[in-house]
């Protein structure tokens, strides 16, 4: 049988999500802990790989399995061999047709920046800090030139895999909460880095280092190297993954009121 999990994770002690075999992955420590509950070797296969540093709330997950669990053993045997940065928040049975990556039809990211003029302790690695004021009416304006479909060549990363670079932003939205700034896109797919490229050009536009065309010359350059910093991975979070309708993916849990 197929199962799918919801997964959430503090990326800052990761080296990222694929199991690399000499440091520290969320793949490997996750696969350890469900060959554990299962009592056989499981290998497991995720919606989106998030790079070292980058966190999830709404990673979801799947892997194939003889053993028989009901979702809540799952869930709980699971958890009681994860670390406390890895958790577990559902399970459920999954048609065979369903793949964790290649059923999704979009993804959520949300990239969160602290500003404010004094560092946090408490938000060291989960969100990137920026001292300046950034003027968040600015960012959401120059946003909107990349909603749409749009080849995204200068907002990938040099060594990106991608065989095309043409990608659907259905939403991206910046808005301040509080002393907190978010950065949410939401697309069809992404490109590697493409968050943080992005985020990177709208900080540059909120610092005024740039006006509020620079997003549409950028993305008209096509051009990786004539493009923005790359931001750091602290503040990047994988938040949700859409999937159709019949295969009943459950919402990640605190979707509903969640700062991130």
């Amino acid at each position: 049988m197929k199962i799918a999990l919801g997964v959430e994770y503090d990326g800052s002690a990761f080296h990222g999500w694929q199991y690399q075999g000499d440091v520290r992955s969320v793949q490997e420590l996750l696969q350890q802990a469900l060959s554990r509950v299962a009592d056989h070797e499981v290998t497991v296969h995720c919606a989106g790989r998030t790079d070292s540093g980058v966190h999830a709330t709404g990673q979801v997950v799947h892997f194939e399995t003889d053993a028989e669990r009901s979702d809540r053993s799952w869930v709980l045997g699971s958890n009681a061999n994860l670390p406390l940065d890895i958790s577990i928040g559902w399970a459920k049975q999954v048609p065979a047709a369903f793949h964790a990556r290649f059923s999704a039809v979009a993804r959520r990211y949300r990239y969160l920046i602290l500003n404010r003029r004094f560092r946090s302790a408490q938000w060291r690695d989960r969100a990137v800090w920026i001292h300046r004021p950034l003027d968040e009416s600015r960012m959401q304006r120059a946003a909107q030139a990349l909603v749409g479909t749009h080849d995204f060549s200068s907002y990938r990363a040099m060594g990106c895999q991608a065989k095309h670079p043409v990608r659907t932003v259905h939403r991206l939205q910046v808005e301040r909460l509080g002393e907190f700034i978010s950065i949410e896109v939401y697309a069809n797919a992404f490109l590697h880095h493409m968050v943080r490229n992005i985020a990177g050009v709208l900080i540059a536009i909120g610092k005024g280092e740039q006006d509020e065309s620079w997003t549409q010359d950028v993305l008209e350059l096509r051009d990786r190297t004539l493009g923005g910093v790359t931001a750091p991975p602290q503040g990047l979070y994988l938040t949700k993954v859409d999937y159709p309708q019949a295969f009943a993916i459950p919402e990640p849990p605190g979707s509903g009121f969640c700062l991130y």
